[in-house]
């Protein structure tokens, strides 16, 4: 499956950033929370808004596979998810508020994309059980 390529690509990225996080918590001897620490507070978030994000990403994507979308569509969709994260993860991390915005936007405008898909597919395919 293809979808397969983009879920374990993002888990290596959630992985990433949480070995992130407790590499800072290591450093900064905080046991739990962020220690009112501004760096770990950033790590922390990082590593948060990929797991709120990634996974509702990936059903959409599995599902759309699973409906018979085209595998150019399905890569598409995989590539924007993991450029989005990408690009928000870095604009996090380096406080680079451009990378920041534009991997929000990217990842809101690919869930958009790949929900609409799917509804285009359920719908396609509710027609032809008819």
């Amino acid at each position: 499956m293809i979808s397969s390529l983009y879920a374990a690509l993002l888990a290596l990225l959630i992985v990433w950033l949480s070995l992130r996080v407790i590499t800072m918590r290591r450093a900064q001897k905080v046991r739990l929370g962020d220690g009112g620490e501004p760096e770990l507070q950033v790590a922390i978030r990082a590593h948060g808004n990929a797991t709120e994000y990634i996974p509702v990403s990936l059903i959409l994507l599995v599902l759309l596979e699973l409906s018979g979308a085209y595998p150019a569509l399905v890569h598409t969709g995989g590539i924007a998810v993991l450029a989005g994260r990408l690009l928000h993860a870095r604009g996090l991390l380096t406080e680079n508020l451009r990378y920041r915005i534009l991997g929000m936007q990217v990842t809101i405008f690919t869930l958009i994309g790949l929900a609409l898909a799917n509804l285009g597919y359920a719908a396609y395919s509710g027609l032809r059980s008819l």
